[in-house]
């Protein structure tokens, strides 16, 4: 009897240590497809102010939507967490939008070779932004579930594992692109 008592609880240990680990390598994933986000979402941080200096010199009276952007990138970017990076960086998406619109309706400015460099550098980020955006959200979603289904989720309550936040597209991506000729 006292065998059976002490295999039942030999494997329920077993059972909590691998869950443990299982839940620490997925977090660990899930910091690191954040952190791989975050080095893309920094580089289209740094290279907004360009662009937009670049844009003021032809659109002088679009000052709103450069205002907006200039707002949007008061704060240090460093000091943010996780959730207000995300959050900046679905409102920034927005602005960027509204500001290559912008720039359609200057034809000398498409045309500028610094212009044209700053997009086709934003252009490149943005792919890799979505590249490591599904990575983060493909890691975060394992840990979710691991998190949230039965019987992991009661020992990640226990040690104070939490559900993750996805990286989501914001309302301007999800919209249709109006194409007119």
């Amino acid at each position: 009897m006292l065998y059976i008592v002490l295999a039942i609880v030999a494997v329920i240990a077993i059972y909590i240590f691998s869950t443990y680990n299982g839940l620490i390598k997925l977090k660990n994933k899930v910091e690191e497809g954040f952190s791989t986000m975050d080095v893309y979402l920094k580089k289209r941080w740094d290279l907004i102010p360009n662009l937009v200096e670049t844009v003021k010199g032809y659109a002088k009276h679009e000052k709103e939507t450069l205002d907006q952007i200039t707002e949007l990138r008061k704060g240090s970017y460093n000091s943010m967490d996780d959730d207000s990076k995300m959050e900046v960086n679905n409102k920034l998406s927005q602005n960027i939008t509204k500001l290559l619109a912008v720039a359609e309706n200057y034809p000398e400015l498409k045309a500028s070779d610094n212009f044209q460099q700053l997009t086709a550098e934003l252009s490149k980020i943005e792919e890799d932004i979505a590249q490591s955006r599904k990575y983060y959200n493909g890691t975060v979603r394992i840990f979710n579930d691991k998190v949230q289904m039965f019987p992991s989720n009661i020992i990640a309550n226990m040690l104070g594992f939490k559900s993750k936040k996805m990286f989501e597209a914001n309302e301007a991506e999800r919209e249709n692109v109006k194409v007119e000729f």
